[in-house]
């Protein structure tokens, strides 16, 4: 469940002048606080995002990350173990093993 910020508009109370409060994406925001029962404001908060940086990571991750080098050619840049460097069209063989990144 998402974490949201709120800020008590007039004064503070036990849970402090700004504080989190873990609520569904699909509830209405608080407009009292559930404490002292003041009038609050929903505040924009920072987000953390980790986006992969190398293929290593993309790798580590389950991705498959496939770069064009000619016509129907592509070189495997996360290829694991037995995986073939390059794919070409029309050769199954040296399509990337999914098995071993997609799983229940």
């Amino acid at each position: 469940m998402p974490i949201y910020e709120y800020e008590h508009v007039d004064s503070s109370c036990v849970r402090g002048k700004i504080f989190e409060f873990k609520q569904s994406i699909n509830d209405p925001r608080l407009r009292q606080c559930p404490t002292c029962n003041g009038i609050l404001r929903k505040r924009i908060s920072q987000v953390a995002f980790s986006i992969p940086k190398t293929n290593t990571d993309y790798r580590n991750l389950g991705f498959t990350k496939l770069v064009k080098r000619d016509n129907g050619v592509y070189e495997n840049m996360t290829r694991r173990d037995g995986e073939s460097r390059y794919m070409v069209n029309g050769k199954p063989e040296t399509a990337p093993d999914f098995s071993k990144t997609i799983n229940d």
